[in-house]
């Protein structure tokens, strides 16, 4: 069968699954089977597909078509220019996240510390030290597994970062829950995208979402809002004073963390839309 026509079929297999991007997913499956970019589907359509490549296409569209998301097959995600590792240990890193990185960005410094509560992939923490010059993190998570993956994409980035500017990346990851197992020590940054979806809201989201990826990443317990409580009781040990905390947050939970902020001490406390207009992040100033 020619490319185009392989392509047609997997499109086809994910329109009938009800797949919501079957196009564009079929495309992708292709790619990653075949080493091809975007152009030959347009340009090199009646490229002969070969037995062994039709073969792990039809394998992955069968997958793909239970809903497993895409990412969780090819094992990478983009985020902020960087390609990453993921897997099912790890929530997949989303645009939206982009702008609590880009966010933190405005404010961050060379040689700055932070720390990266809820690490998972460790997208957050290994983009931030990336972009930045001679600054260290430290990603915590409660999930041992999650931690295996951050430490992957950690070695990953850094070689990157190595081959083009001669630097290495200073992350180190420790498993705790939340604070726990943390020594006392001061950073200048604290981020976090915890767990912040309302436990009755979880069985709505999308099989790839509810299905899939770990749960655990997922349940904000009863509201919604019980890793910001529990974060921001124990941020004063941990952030210099001038120090900036950064939280993601549901679209519907600005105004409400912006209080617990303000409850808590912190100053300057702003609300961070993303480019669909919902409230996506909030920080503030430790005083």
């Amino acid at each position: 069968m020619s490319y185009k026509e392989v392509f047609d079929w997997g499109t086809e297999e994910l329109r009938q699954a009800q797949i919501a991007e079957a196009e564009l997913d079929a495309r992708l499956l292709l790619e990653y089977v075949c080493g091809t970019d975007r152009n030959t589907l347009l340009a090199h359509g009646e490229r002969e597909v070969t037995a062994q490549e039709k073969e792990s296409y039809v394998n992955l569209i069968s997958e793909r078509r239970k809903h497993i998301p895409l990412q969780y097959l090819t094992g990478v995600q983009d985020f902020m220019g960087l390609e990453f590792s993921v897997d099912t240990n790890v929530l997949i890193p989303r645009q939206d996240t982009e702008i609590l990185v880009e966010e933190v960005m405005r404010h961050l410094h060379d040689g700055m510390r932070i720390l990266d509560m809820c690490t998972g992939s460790g997208c957050i923490l290994l983009s931030l030290l990336y972009y930045s010059n001679d600054c260290t993190g430290l990603g915590v998570d409660i999930s041992e597994n999650a931690l295996q993956t951050a430490r992957r994409n950690a070695e990953k980035i850094s070689a990157k970062k190595a081959e083009e500017e001669k630097k290495e990346l200073h992350a180190d990851f420790m498993q705790s829950d939340l604070f726990e197992k943390m020594n006392p020590e001061l950073f200048d940054i604290i981020v976090s995208n915890p767990p912040y979806i309302r436990q009755d809201v979880i069985e709505t989201l999308m099989p790839e979402v509810r299905d899939y990826e770990p749960l655990l990443a997922l349940d904000g317990r009863e509201d919604g809002l019980y890793f910001y409580r529990a974060i921001l009781k124990q941020t004063g040990n941990y952030l210099t004073r001038g120090g900036m905390l950064f939280f993601e947050i549901g679209y519907d939970q600005g105004q409400t963390v912006k209080e617990l902020m303000k409850a808590a001490g912190y100053a300057e406390v702003e609300v961070i839309q993303d480019f669909a207009g919902l409230d996506r992040v909030v920080w503030g100033i430790r005083i």
